[in-house]
């Protein structure tokens, strides 16, 4: 008897007796019950019909008990901010714009307006109060990694040259907004809130910068280590830091009830900023050299980091600052050490920005009825407030900027980047809300307002690009002549190690041609929620592998790291405005025979396998797919040659195959010359053509000169693809149009085919 025939039947045996003996317990318990009549449920379910009418009725209870309500109403906004939110990114706007709409779709505004049952039954008034209080625990979470992510160290190196534009773009739009408030005062204010804390709350809502949104789109303008980007980064810092300050001190008043008890919540929380600063801060330093790697950064050391945010929060609830500011100080104090930042950012920000915002957005746009907007008057006081957003934010930093010496390009763009409001604007509508400071019908204004300014954004940096691009007319192109020179060759990869293999195809490829070989390695992170202070991190691990390959192939190559929202149209435009002379880009897993992606695949078919239109399940791969792939828009678009290389366990070229399909495949030689240069490898042609004609015996001519011109060449005798032509063979070169052919044709050859680099040659 077998080892797992025995395991079988002692698992079996263990089982029944146990069973059994539970069986015989429970019987003696029953036996020992006194039976309480009044215990005895009434109308028991007597048979399967009766049993199925009570389900139902548990069914229906647990529904709309408070906590299985709760967690349909966070399905239902995750799902709507998903869904709004991939629609903004289509048409290239931040997702929190999509996020914020989706709140409203989900408020009395829309959902209430048009199916109000729907939204008696989702979110009923009772209800609320745990999505408000989830999402202001999120909102703790979130403040305390944008406090993470200013860099102070950026703030103190910029200090002197972005004081001036930071503080000058905020005293414009917060003058404006008190103007604003003092006309409105009696008309649309609370009774009982103080002029002053109303002022400056509106003040406030006009001058704030969205930090985290602005960080974002320097990075996909490419602009992050530029002059521009570093400004633009430090002014909206600094302004942020202030605006939290001055929110501080305007809450504190509120709170308060006038300044002469806000003058006591003002100078507690001047002691606790310092004690956090000069005490606390030091502190953390110390920890940050010490524990900077997930290896040492235990359970321990992340519990007393959320004490102390927790606790800090507490502090400031309590002051009467709002426990905001609390969680935006903690994150300012953080060590200054990247890696621990990172690895802290880490542990909040996914499920902050993942589950507990899109709550908030949701709290907020369940407060937002824009149909408390009811008058002409109304419509036209909310036009007023996004013209004084837009002129006091957008022409105070232009003003100061070309005061700093910018140029007035610059000095625009900083205008528009500047002006966009986002998330941080929500934060402290919100808490204006709360304090009753804002009523509802101004907080509905200011949210139309925010969502106007940073949906403008993006349309905004596009026009001033094409309007400077209008009136300047010049733009820095090579110069043919220095081009003869250089050959230059842009390798996009996608995984660290592909960059590494691709790194020494182009190497083979084009070391040993007369220009001279110039490589620039480009990484893109698609999407743009990656936190800016991890992009240092991402950029070090991508680009590691390919500088340790370039180091042994005493290879000087440049690496560029970008976020981007499409990745194609990036490659694209970047190869086409910067002249590049060749694309190389991998394949993806579609014709790929590594042992992961073979995985990939097969898991993918047999997902598919109903709706699979090829019938022969034993290919590995359909060579075909290529086409379908996004390498059709780098061969399609870009205006230079491109190479796509798949990767079959590539290490070195020692014996090629070319694929002759045509005489306009002849190009191929070219590139087989400056391989076999560099790798003093063997050479196979397989010349497709059957037919007779002159263009067929001109190729003839031309593949027999190569074969005495270029020693170690065969011309195969065979005309078309089979198995055995691979056989010894580690590399393939062929066209792109031959590629689409022999996909077709030869599909099953080509499941032996040896790595292989699919070329689209253009003059």
């Amino acid at each position: 008897m077998n080892e797992k025939l025995k395991n079988n039947i002692f698992y079996v045996v263990m089982i029944l007796l146990f069973s059994s003996l539970i069986y015989l317990v429970i019987q003696q318990g029953e036996n020992r019950q006194v039976i309480d009549e009044s215990s005895i449920i009434k109308d028991a379910p007597n048979t399967l019909s009766e049993g199925f009418h009570s389900f139902k009725q548990i069914i229906t209870e647990q529904i709309i008990s408070p906590f299985s309500l709760l967690l349909l109403q966070i399905i239902v906004i995750l799902i709507m901010c998903k869904m709004v939110g991939w629609l903004m990114k289509k048409i290239g706007q931040p997702v929190v714009i999509g996020e914020i709409l989706a709140g409203i779709i989900l408020g009395p505004s829309i959902l209430g307006y048009f199916a109000p049952e729907i939204t008696l039954r989702l979110f009923p008034e009772e209800s609320l109060s745990n999505i408000t209080t989830l999402s202001q625990f999120g909102l703790i979470l979130f403040m305390y990694t944008i406090g993470m992510e200013l860099d102070m160290g950026i703030v103190k190196k910029k200090l002197q040259e972005t004081l001036l534009i930071s503080h000058i773009s905020m005293i414009v739009p917060f003058f404006l907004g008190i103007l604003v408030a003092y006309y409105i005062y009696n008309n649309y204010a609370y009774s009982d809130t103080p002029f002053i804390s109303f002022a400056l709350f509106i003040g406030i809502a006009m001058c704030i910068t969205a930090f985290p949104v602005l960080a974002r789109i320097i990075q996909e303008r490419k602009l992050t280590r530029t002059h521009l980007g570093s400004i633009a980064l430090a002014s909206a810092a600094n302004g942020d830091i202030t605006a939290w300050c001055l929110l501080a001190v305007v809450v504190a008043i509120s709170q308060a009830g006038n300044m002469y008890s806000a003058i006591y919540n003002i100078l507690f929380s001047a002691i606790y900023v310092l004690i956090m600063f000069l005490v606390v801060r030091p502190l953390l330093k110390m920890l940050g050299n010490l524990y900077h790697n997930k290896e040492v950064i235990g359970k321990a050391l992340v519990s007393t980091m959320f004490l102390l945010l927790l606790a800090s929060s507490y502090v400031t609830e309590i002051l009467g600052l709002h426990a905001l500011f609390g969680a935006f100080i903690v994150g300012l104090v953080m060590p200054n050490n990247q890696r621990f930042r990172k690895i802290m950012t880490e542990k909040v920000e996914d499920v902050a920005l993942a589950l507990f915002l899109p709550l908030f957005f949701a709290s907020t746009g369940l407060r937002t009825e824009i149909g408390l907007l009811n008058s002409n008057e109304m419509w036209i006081l909310c036009g007023v407030f996004i013209l004084v957003a837009i002129v006091g934010k957008f022409g105070g930093t232009i003003i100061s900027a070309r005061f700093a010496k910018e140029s007035w390009k610059d000095s625009f763009i900083l205008g528009a980047m500047m002006n966009t409001r986002g998330l941080m604007e929500l934060v402290i509508l919100s808490i204006g809300y709360e304090l009753h400071i804002l009523p509802p019908a101004i907080f509905v204004m200011l949210v139309l307002m925010t969502l106007v300014t940073t949906f403008m954004t993006t349309p905004l940096l596009a026009v001033i690009d094409w309007a400077f691009r209008k009136a300047e007319k010049t733009k820095i192109h090579r110069v043919e002549q220095t081009k003869k020179d250089v050959f230059e060759v842009l390798l996009s990869f996608g995984r660290a190690g592909n960059g590494q293999i691709m790194l020494d195809v182009a190497h083979q490829m084009f070391s040993q041609r007369e220009e001279r070989l110039d490589i620039t390695a480009l990484h893109l992170t698609v999407g743009s929620d990656v936190n800016p202070s991890q992009t240092e991190n991402f950029e070090r691990i991508s680009f590691s592998p390919i500088l340790y390959e370039a180091k042994k192939l005493n290879l000087d190559i440049k690496t560029r790291y970008e976020i981007a929202q499409d990745a194609g149209r990036t490659i694209v435009n970047m190869v086409n405005e910067e002249a590049f002379d060749f694309l190389l880009v991998g394949a993806g897993i579609s014709l790929s025979n590594l042992a992961s992606d073979v995985d990939a695949q097969n898991i993918h078919k047999s997902f598919f396998r109903f709706f699979d239109r090829f019938k022969n399940q034993k290919l590995l791969f359909s060579a075909g797919s290529l086409v379908k792939d996004k390498t059709k828009i780098f061969i399609e678009q870009s205006r230079c040659s491109v190479g796509v290389f798949v990767n079959r366990g590539f290490t070195h070229a020692d014996n090629i195959i070319v694929i002759i399909n045509s005489s306009d495949d002849l190009f191929l030689l070219d590139y087989t010359r400056s391989l076999v240069r560099a790798t003093q490898g063997t050479v196979s042609l397989l010349n497709r053509i059957s037919y007779i004609s002159e263009e067929s015996e001109r190729v003839v001519r031309t593949l027999n000169n190569f074969v005495k011109e270029i020693p170690g060449t065969i011309l195969l005798p065979e005309k078309d693809l089979l198995n055995e032509s691979f056989n010894g063979q580690d590399f393939m070169l062929v066209s792109y149009t031959s590629w689409n052919i022999i996909s077709e044709e030869a599909n099953e050859p080509l499941q032996d085919m040896p790595s292989t680099l699919i070329i689209n040659h253009k003059s």
